[in-house]
């Protein structure tokens, strides 16, 4: 009896695990045309998510420990959702070294802004929504400056 007991606890859990494998999964598929996507890149990812991308897409550089970083996160998270025409790809700097060598990326955050494979734009440190509103729609449009 204590056996059957111990097994009806444990499903919820696994269903749980399976869940969020799934949520997991879906959240690195991002090679779509749909804008608004939001996703971690990585370098085994970063090549097909990004640079192959039908979508523009901006990529935030950060790291766990980086102030600025935290703040302007959600800001970009929230903007490009917002405007739907871009997706976001997020690149922790310490877990992926060499993508931070190749794009030279030496402050936090640096935001980078890529369409058809190449970088167009980009700013580095902590700017306000509307500023960040506006890039959004710069990569989104072709207008960057």
């Amino acid at each position: 009896m204590l056996g059957a007991l111990a097994i009806r606890s444990q499903r919820p859990f696994a269903a749980a695990a399976t869940v969020g494998r799934a949520m997991r999964f879906s959240q690195r598929r991002l090679y779509t045309s749909k804008g608004g996507q939001v996703l971690e890149a990585t370098e085994a990812n970063f090549e097909k998510d990004v640079l192959e991308s039908p979508v523009p897409t901006v990529v935030d550089f950060y790291a766990d420990w980086c102030g600025p970083c935290k703040m302007l996160g959600p800001i970009i998270e929230k903007a490009v959702k917002k405007d739907g025409r871009v997706n976001l790809a997020k690149v922790n700097v310490d877990e992926n070294l060499t993508l931070a060598s190749d794009y030279k990326i030496t402050s936090l955050p640096t935001v980078v802004g890529f369409r058809n494979g190449e970088p167009v734009a980009a700013f580095v440190g902590m700017r306000p929504p509307a500023a960040v509103e506006e890039f959004i729609q710069s990569i989104a449009t072709g207008t960057e400056k």
